[in-house]
C-alpha cells in the first residue's frame, strides 16, 4: 500500500518546513510513503525548501491555480503506484500527524474519500460571518451533492485510487467543491474526521476578500450542480416562468368578460414572452440531459483509458482481511500447495494421432 501527501504551495518557504517536518515517518497499513510538492509558479525558495527536507517536486513556470496543481499532482502519485492521495497545504494550516486517522477508513474499506472537518465554529479567527458563510456552503454542497459533510470547504482529504479514476476536475478556481459534488453523485462513499487546525499564518492567496471567495464557489457549485442534475435547474425555470406567463392571459381574459374593452395587448405580449421563456428552458433541459448523458459514456472511457494508464485499482485490505489471508497461507502450505500460485494445475495431454496423421506434410509429399 502506497500513500503519495501532496501539497500546492506559492510562496510557502517560511512555512513549508513545518509542514515537512510534522508529516509522519510511517502509517499503520502503509508500506511506502512519499511526499510530493507543487510548487505553483513561486517566487521564493519554496522548491529548494522542498527539496533539502526529501520531497518530490513538481514546478509550474508560472502560477496556474490550485485546480490545476492538484490535477498535476494526482497525474504523478497515479503514475507512481500511489494507491491513496492525501492533499494537505502548504500554509500549515492541517495537522498533519492526523494524516494516518485521514487515510484509516480508506485501509479499512469503509470510504473512498475522507475529508477533514475543521470545526470551523471553534476556529477563532473566523467571524460570525464567516462562520455563517462556511455552514451556509456546506449546506449548499451537500444539498447538491446528496452528501452530509460538516466542512466541505476543508482540503485536508485522502482520496483513494478508485475515487480519483472516477474524479474529473475541469474547474480552474478550487477543486473542493467539486470534486464533493461528483463525488456526491457518482455514489462514492464520502466521510469525515473533526480535526483541530493549527494557528492562522497568513491570509489566503485563493481570494482577496470574503465575498471573492463566495462568488467563485458559488459559480463552481452551480456549473458542477447542472452537469449532473441539469432538469433540476432547466426544470424549475420553465416551472417559474410558465406559471408566472398564466398571469397576464387570466388578467386579459377577467377584463375582456368584466366588459372592458381597452387596449391590454400589453398583457398578451408578457404573457407570450414568459410561456416562450419556459419553452426555451424545456428545450434546453432536453439538451442538457443529452449532453449530460454523453459526459457519462465519455467519463467511463476516461475511466478505462485511466486504468490503461496507470494501472487497475488494487483493493485495500484491511487488518481483518490480512489476517484472513496469512490463516489461508497457512493452511495451504500445510496441505502442500504453493499460496502464491495456487492448487497445481496438470496441463491436459495431447491426443494420441494415428501414425500416418503424425508423418510431417514434407514425407507425404
Amino acid at each position: 500500500m502506497k500513500v503519495t501527501i501532496q501539497i500546492p504551495c506559492l510562496n510557502e518557504e517560511t512555512t513549508l518546513p513545518l509542514v515537512l517536518a510534522s508529516i509522519p515517518e510511517s502509517i499503520p497499513g502503509v508500506d511506502v510513503l512519499d511526499v510530493l510538492v507543487i510548487d505553483d509558479g513561486s517566487t521564493d525558495r519554496t522548491a529548494e525548501v522542498a527539496r533539502a527536507h526529501g520531497a518530490t517536486v513538481i514546478r509550474h513556470a508560472r502560477t496556474m491555480g490550485l485546480a490545476r496543481s492538484f490535477r498535476d499532482g494526482v497525474d504523478h502519485a497515479l503514475r507512481h503506484g500511489a494507491d491513496i492521495v492525501v492533499n494537505t497545504d502548504g500554509d500549515n494550516q492541517y495537522p498533519q500527524e492526523r494524516i494516518g486517522d485521514l487515510v484509516a477508513p480508506i485501509l479499512a474499506g469503509e470510504a473512498e474519500i475522507v475529508v477533514g472537518d475543521r470545526q470551523t465554529h471553534k476556529i477563532a479567527h473566523f467571524s460570525a460571518f464567516k462562520k455563517t458563510m462556511q455552514r451556509f456552503g456546506s449546506w449548499v454542497v451537500n444539498r447538491a451533492a446528496g452528501t452530509d459533510l460538516p466542512d466541505a470547504a476543508s482540503g485536508f482529504r485522502a482520496y483513494s485510487r478508485f475515487a480519483l479514476y472516477r474524479l474529473n476536475i475541469v474547474t480552474q478556481f478550487s477543486y473542493t467543491m467539486e470534486t464533493i459534488i461528483q463525488a456526491g453523485n457518482k455514489r462514492l462513499a464520502i466521510t469525515s474526521v473533526p480535526i483541530d487546525t493549527n494557528p492562522k499564518t497568513r491570509e489566503s492567496r485563493l481570494f482577496s476578500n470574503m465575498f471573492e471567495h463566495m462568488a467563485k464557489s458559488g459559480q463552481a457549485i452551480l456549473r458542477s450542480y447542472i452537469m449532473f442534475r441539469p432538469w433540476g435547474i432547466f426544470a424549475s425555470l420553465a416551472t417559474l416562468f410558465g406559471v408566472l406567463g398564466v398571469f397576464p392571459y387570466v388578467r386579459f381574459g377577467i377584463l375582456r368578460a368584466l366588459g372592458d374593452e381597452g387596449n391590454h395587448i400589453q398583457s398578451l405580449m408578457l404573457g407570450g414572452a414568459l410561456i416562450s421563456g419556459a419553452l426555451i428552458a424545456v428545450a434546453l433541459g432536453v439538451l442538457s440531459d443529452l449532453l449530460k448523458t454523453n459526459r457519462i459514456l465519455a467519463e467511463d472511457q476516461l475511466e478505462r483509458l485511466k486504468e490503461q494508464q496507470y494501472g487497475p485499482v488494487r483493493p485495500a485490505v484491511s487488518a481483518v482481511d490480512a489476517a484472513a489471508d496469512d490463516a489461508a497461507a497457512d493452511d495451504a502450505a500445510v496441505a502442500g500447495d504453493d499460496p502464491g500460485q495456487g492448487p497445481a494445475v496438470t496441463p491436459p495431454a495431447e491426443p494420441t494421432r494415428p501414425a500416418e496423421a503424425r508423418q510431417p506434410d514434407v514425407a507425404r509429399r
